[in-house]
């Protein structure tokens, strides 16, 4: 509603038919917007005003001047969407440029919108030119890391718990038949993951990194506040660098390798490890309270 109220707060001049007002992250991730603003500039696409949370007060103002939206966070976001297309008869759609089929699935939506609002049919032509060249060169980039990735499993911690029932659906849909989705998964057992070998790198936010350093395991921050740019098709090949440079950093090795006055028997990952164990053949010899365990725990096996 505070948002909406600003809309005609300012006067411009008319807009051409060419214009995008993007709903949600994409000016928030810097420097992110730097590896997906040049192929908009390349279209003739203006980004006329993001809504984010690093958005201007002028760009919220005249949103309501945009010929279609792009809403990135649909949590936060839809109301907006939604009043804008209700009242100045923009239309939104919810994509993501984080992916290399998100990415060419969000360029031509953008495209479809803007000439459905007066841009000229030629803008998917030059559209579907700029996706076939992005693709190439992503996937040229990506190809010799995948010997080096083959059989390698990942430990993915992000915001599944502020997540729509829609949203899980499609992260079921996204993963496969051979994923794990978790609703809560504490600690102790991102560690016991990590140790028993089950995933070779943890992808997470800061939060969770002692979680992987305490398990002398790889970790790769994927937050927002990362000093790397993981959006649009050059984001995609530079996180496979830095996954890459994570899983065979040889300092892993070298953790993994005791201290000489050191007792492995009975440190404390020792005893951790142990008291999981004596958990588990707990709720083995119970069925009861294994069954009561397994209702409380929040588990998605995906299929």
């Amino acid at each position: 509603t505070h948002v909406t109220k600003l809309f005609k707060r300012r006067k411009l001049l008319p807009s051409t038919p060419e214009v995008l007002a993007a709903l949600g992250a994409l000016a928030s991730y810097w420097p992110d917007d730097k590896q997906v603003k040049p192929l908009l500039d390349e279209l003739g696409i203006r980004i006329f005003s993001c809504i984010s949370g690093d958005g201007k007060y002028r760009e919220v103002a005249y949103s309501h001047r945009a010929k279609a939206a792009m809403m990135v966070c649909s949590k936060a976001m839809i109301n907006v969407a939604r009043k804008m297309e209700e009242r100045y008869g923009i239309p939104f759609f919810e994509g993501s440029f984080y992916g290399i089929q998100d990415s060419s699935d969000s360029l031509r939506e953008i495209a479809r919108l803007l000439i459905e609002r007066g841009a000229p049919d030629e803008l998917m032509a030059r559209t579907e030119a700029v996706i076939a060249r992005e693709e190439a060169k992503a996937w040229a980039a990506i190809e010799p890391y995948k010997p080096r990735f083959a059989g390698k499993k990942v430990l993915l911690i992000t915001g599944v718990k502020k997540s729509t029932k829609e949203d899980k659906e499609r992260i079921k849909e996204l993963m496969g038949q051979d994923a794990h989705m978790i609703d809560d998964m504490t600690p102790r057992e991102m560690y016991k993951m990590l140790k028993d070998a089950k995933a070779d790198i943890m992808l997470s936010g800061g939060k969770s990194q002692f979680v992987a350093l305490k398990a002398a395991m790889p970790w790769l921050d994927i937050n927002q506040e990362r000093s790397h740019a993981y959006m649009g098709y050059v984001g995609m090949a530079k996180l496979m660098e830095e996954i890459d440079k994570a899983l065979f950093n040889p300092v892993w090795e070298q953790l993994r390798v005791p201290a000489p006055w050191e007792n492995t028997a009975k440190n404390w990952q020792a005893k951790a490890i142990a008291q999981m164990d004596a958990e588990a053949a707990a709720l083995a010899a119970d069925p009861v309270a294994a069954e009561a365990a397994r209702r409380a725990k929040k588990i998605c096996n995906c299929k």
